[in-house]
């Protein structure tokens, strides 16, 4: 992008009200990334697991049966643990409120301090310094949220578990099942229902990554080739330790 081109997007993107609505936007909990992580591992986690079984030679039936159970119980394994994860992530911002509240009711003069100290160490001093202070525990939501945010470190939405654990089952068994899509279909491919799983995967491992790349602002191209190279890596291992047990056990 040539300087021009970079200065016209960036002009675009700071007019006042593209500025509002993108500061409006991130004070939202987004749950991109439970769903980017659910589908990554749905895929990585499915996949690998008929690499290995076809790698021991068992039947396309028991690859789908191990599939199937395995996408079901490890999405909403991941998806508790995103649950529970959220919700402590919550509990401890609603702690944080809490504690402050009470510091501000029975210590207002110690947070007030704080609250010099924290601009002070910003740079800020002087008559500039005073009016920051006022202004802020001039009003005390603001006081609180400065509070959570510049002393706890917090941000102050934490998301939803719920709606957490739901991104994350839901894209973990949807691009789960893109591996295991053949297997449903066996009169349709034949005696090539492996390539044809490897080959779907490979797709949904460049899409994973092509709209990773584009949401993170990242090149697509790179990112859609990282995770390529990643879940095949995750593939070959599988189907090799698959490949080797079923030599052992044989032999």
């Amino acid at each position: 992008m040539s300087h021009t081109e970079l200065r016209k997007s960036l002009s675009r993107k700071h007019t006042p009200d593209a500025i509002q609505e993108r500061l409006e936007s991130e004070t939202n909990a987004s749950y991109l990334r439970d769903a980017v992580l659910g589908a990554i591992d749905g895929c990585v986690t499915t996949f690998a697991l008929v690499a290995g079984a076809t790698g021991a030679g068992f039947s396309s039936v028991v690859a789908l049966v191990l599939g199937v159970s395995s996408l079901l119980a490890d999405g909403l394994s991941m998806a508790i643990s995103n649950y529970q994860g959220s919700k402590t992530e919550q509990e401890r911002l609603h702690q944080a409120y809490h504690m402050e509240n009470l510091h501000i009711d029975h210590y207002p003069e110690g947070e007030i301090e704080e609250i010099r100290q924290i601009f002070a160490m910003k740079g800020f001093d002087g008559v500039v310094l005073d009016q920051i202070v006022e202004v802020i525990t001039s009003d005390r939501q603001l006081w609180l949220d400065t509070m959570i945010t510049e002393e706890h470190g917090l941000s102050l939405t934490a998301p939803d578990p719920l709606r957490a654990g739901l991104a994350t089952f839901g894209a973990f068994v949807a691009v789960g099942l893109v591996p295991l899509l053949p297997f449903f279909m066996p009169t349709l491919f034949g005696g090539a229902l492996f390539i044809a799983s490897a080959t779907l995967t490979a797709f949904a491992f460049f899409g994973i990554g092509i709209a990773k790349g584009k949401l993170m602002g990242q090149a697509p191209l790179r990112t859609g080739l990282e995770m390529l190279l990643t879940g095949g890596l995750a593939a070959v291992v599988a189907y090799g330790l698959g490949h080797g047990l079923e030599s052992v056990l044989a032999g």
